[in-house]
């Protein structure tokens, strides 16, 4: 089947590896690229503390020293990481199914870099072992195209987001809340799509917790809602320049510290954090053209009860989880890849002036057919 020719809907798997290091999320979904036709089912597998480690020591180092990674070794095992968890969700499905042999992988491996500034941002992961291993075609490196041409390289969801809410009264928004948060705003037309990074979503409050009490989340925000909020250093992490910035702009997980917390007691750096998402969360809606009618969450973020409390009680709007349109939240950033996945085998941009700076719509990816037959699934 010629994938970028044909018009009929596509089965697509997408992958995410986030910036909460937490795991590989896998969704399958049918689309043209336009609409979505089926949601269908999805797997999250949470990477084991060993890889983990590596890979957290490997985005530190990229950031550290603005340097692109080298480590193919760990490229490959996240790539079998990533095979491993492909297989097993279509295990799952008898072979008739059509979620059984998809016709696309939306593989965006993980970010270890991101400097939109210097044009640079570097996702690892081999997408040709992905696409030889499982049999199926793959579209890679879905952020480049963008970068090269003056584009902040995220956020990439909101062309998804506006498929999947066309139907619901506008504006409204879309916080996506993993190691970093983002936002997407959509108003009356179609046309009116804003979104651009917040700041710190989980990803300071995940390395605070960890230092403190070797736990790797503040389950539930069951720390954070036994701590007090330092109001010193919470308006010392407020200062950060990158709240003076209009949009379009996007964030490292490098670009922030929990330096200004250092010497509060475990709950109350956890308090002050989660305050901190919180808060930057809401005070990004005074770049929008008008404030959202509703809030959803969707992203790792949304089960932090402490957090979402924190964003109801400074929020204008009703503030929601995303499940409530019926769509898991786990599972939303994997579904958009494997979307954006069938829109660049067609050509439809994944970018626009108002969600990453892009002069113009611009279409994104690139697509490495396997060696084997397609459908050939091993």
């Amino acid at each position: 089947m010629n994938l970028k020719s044909t018009t009929r809907p596509l089965v697509a798997i997408g992958l995410m590896s986030g910036t909460s290091l937490d795991g590989v999320d896998a969704a399958l979904i049918e689309t043209d690229g336009e609409s979505i036709t089926t949601i269908g089912p999805a797997l999250t597998v949470p990477y084991l503390d060993p890889f983990r480690k590596k890979l957290k020591e490997a985005v530190e180092i990229a950031g550290a020293t603005n340097t692109e990674s080298g480590d193919d070794a760990l490229a490959g095992e996240l790539t079998r990481i990533h095979i491993d968890i492909i297989r097993e969700l279509l295990s799952y499905e008898q072979p008739s199914s059509k979620w059984a042999r998809p016709d696309l992988i939306g593989f965006h491996g993980h970010t270890v870099l991101h400097r939109p500034e210097q044009k640079i941002t570097q996702q690892i992961g081999n997408p040709a072992k992905l696409a030889n291993d499982i049999g199926v075609p793959v579209v890679y490196d879905f952020r480049s195209n963008d970068v090269v041409n003056g584009g902040q390289g995220a956020p990439l969801a909101p062309v998804y987001h506006a498929a999947l809410l066309h139907n619901e009264e506008k504006p409204i928004a879309v916080v996506n809340i993993g190691g970093i948060a983002n936002v997407t705003w959509l108003g009356e037309s179609n046309h009116e799509v804003i979104a651009f990074d917040t700041g710190p979503g989980n990803a300071l409050m995940d390395a605070w917790v960890e230092k403190c009490t070797g736990e790797r989340f503040d389950n539930n925000g069951s720390l954070a809602a036994n701590g007090a909020i330092d109001q010193k250093a919470l308006t010392q992490l407020l200062e950060n320049s990158y709240f003076k910035l209009g949009y379009p702009k996007s964030l490292d997980r490098s670009d922030f510290s929990i330096k200004p917390i250092i010497g509060l007691s475990p709950a109350d750096g956890t308090a002050t954090l989660c305050a901190f998402t919180a808060q930057s969360i809401i005070s990004s809606f005074s770049l929008c053209p008008k404030l959202p009618k509703k809030l959803y969450v969707t992203g790792g973020g949304r089960h932090n009860e402490t957090l979402m409390a924190g964003i109801s009680a400074r929020s204008h709007c009703s503030v929601e989880k995303i499940d409530s349109v019926g769509v898991n939240g786990d599972d939303l950033e994997a579904q958009a890849f494997a979307f954006m996945a069938v829109r660049s085998v067609r050509g439809l941009p994944l970018s626009f002036k108002g969600t990453t700076g892009v002069s113009e719509p611009l279409t994104g990816g690139k697509l490495i057919e396997p060696d084997l037959p397609t459908g050939k699934l091993c």
